[in-house]
């Protein structure tokens, strides 16, 4: 069962809560194998699902299988639990479901955490099989499903608060994802955030009570609706490039000494989560003291962004349209001068979003992240360019209908959707030409073929919360396109 955060009737939504079959076998697997973490304060399901694997060990293919598994698990064991917690949780976001637990990617391309105990897969795959760990997650399900119900409202305010704060547009693009994943198995004090391809945002936790870690969630997701603001951005991160050579004895990991947009981005969030603490009665010197030490940490731009925010609160532009004007009036020199009084700390907390390097942009990247950022005829001229050098054709064609579809081309639209199937080996991207294609039909009044697409859509194997809720939505009554956010879903 997945569910949905509604952000507004009828709307799509910019974030789902979900539980995972694979995150729930491995982290049960490393639970058999010593992962003791915080056992104390986790939540009455993680003691009662490792009762019944100690019960399982009476079958009699599970002592070998599970001394089999849990010498890699040994062998490949960090300097502490909470960097096994985090590469186990990479692992399985990059795996399909049991029990096959097929790499979503290329194995170059999966993130090195992962890549790291890639070879627990099929010692997992043969101790899963001997100690019936299916049927232990069907009996389970029931309370994993329970937890989605009772997180879903304080999730669903956060999300909305922040929306309103920000002013950002309500629409989605379906080729973008936030999904919070709740793993009880885990220890409740590690929170794993992940940012795949630059278009998978994924936070991992393990809620107990009320400690649910809103505010690393809230990071994570200002992270999922502010890094698109620096696509298309070259020129202008290259102009304020050199700041980075003050950075560079900060307690900052690499990444950020050397990616000019990642500090960037960072520093606004650090600014907004000082205007927006969790106590809204907190005091401006307590507030400034959160700017001074996101600074002593190296994210010397988040003074400058406090300063715009205090601005930005008194007026009506949304952030994503004040933000170019935030970008080009960052005086480098000053920003230098700045850094050069800043006293860094010794070391810093580590930073919450994990991303995977990547290498530069594809023609068909660069055509959805222009389609994203509401330029279509830049996009339908990149997803041309990505035809004619063979790239990813499905993707390809799938901006080129999308396009159609916001210039009123439908038929030009249902062709491309067409083509797209044709070779989509992507079930999300097939999904959607699924669901795109229905909702054209049913703009048509062909209520008969429209029905078809939807539940082609459920059946194309994309599990995605806003998936399944946009088919099901089909399936219960004809699309009609919303006024107010024309280019949503």
């Amino acid at each position: 069962m997945l569910a949905a955060l509604p952000c507004a009737a009828q709307a799509p939504t910019k974030a789902s809560l979900d539980v995972s079959e694979s995150l729930f076998t491995i982290i049960s697997a490393i639970n058999v194998c010593g992962y003791d973490q915080e056992l104390a304060p986790s939540s009455p399901i993680r003691m009662q699902v490792r009762a019944r694997l100690v019960k399982a060990s009476e079958y009699p293919q599970v002592p070998a299988a599970a001394d089999a598994m849990c010498r890699f698990y040994r062998e490949h064991q960090q300097s502490d639990a909470g960097h096994d917690l985090a590469a186990y949780v990479s692992l399985a976001l990059n795996v399909g479901n049991p029990p096959d637990f097929t790499p979503k990617w290329q194995e170059a391309d999966i993130p090195p955490d992962a890549a790291y105990v890639l070879g627990f897969i099929p010692l997992l795959q043969t101790y899963a099989s001997a100690a019936k760990l299916h049927s232990v997650w069907l009996d389970y399900q029931a309370q994993y499903n329970a937890l989605i119900e009772q997180y879903h409202a304080p999730v669903a305010k956060m999300i909305t608060a922040t929306d309103v704060y920000l002013r950002m547009p309500l629409a989605v693009d379906p080729g973008r994802s936030y999904t919070i994943y709740l793993e009880p198995m885990g220890a409740p004090g590690q929170v794993n955030s992940r940012n795949y391809r630059d278009d998978f945002y994924y936070l991992v936790i393990s809620p107990v009570g009320d400690n649910l870690h809103l505010q690393q969630l809230r990071h994570t997701y200002l992270h999922y609706v502010l890094d698109p603001l620096i696509a298309k951005r070259a020129t202008a991160l290259e102009r304020i490039k050199p700041i980075l050579g003050s950075v560079q004895n900060a307690p900052l990991v690499e990444e950020y000494r050397e990616d000019v947009g990642l500090l960037l981005i960072e520093s606004l969030i650090r600014a907004i989560e000082a205007r927006t603490p969790p106590d809204a009665k907190l005091p401006e010197t307590e507030r400034l003291a959160m700017v001074r030490r996101a600074e002593s940490e190296g994210y010397i731009l988040t003074g400058y962004f406090y300063d715009q925010l205090k601005i930005f609160e008194k007026e009506s532009t949304g952030l994503k349209d004040a933000f170019p004007n935030w970008l080009h009036n960052i005086d480098v020199q000053e920003v230098k001068k700045h850094a050069g009084g800043i006293q860094f700390a010794s070391t810093a907390e580590p930073e919450l979003m994990q991303a995977v390097k990547r290498p530069p942009p594809t023609k068909v990247e660069q055509a959805e992240r222009a389609l994203a950022s509401g330029n279509p005829a830049n996009a339908a001229q990149l997803a041309n360019e990505a035809l004619a050098a063979k790239e990813d054709p499905a993707r390809a064609y799938f901006v080129l209908a999308r396009v159609a579809t916001l210039n009123g081309n439908m038929q030009d639209a249902r062709d491309n959707f067409g083509k797209s199937l044709q070779v989509a080996k992507d079930p999300r991207i097939a999904a959607w030409c699924h669901i795109y294609l229905g909702r054209i039909l049913d703009l048509q009044d062909d209520r008969e073929d429209a029905l078809l697409q939807y539940k082609a859509a459920l059946d194309a194997g994309d599990v995605s919360a806003d998936t399944k809720a946009a088919a099901e939505r089909g399936l219960k009554a004809p699309y009609q396109p919303p006024t107010a956010q024309p280019q949503s879903q």
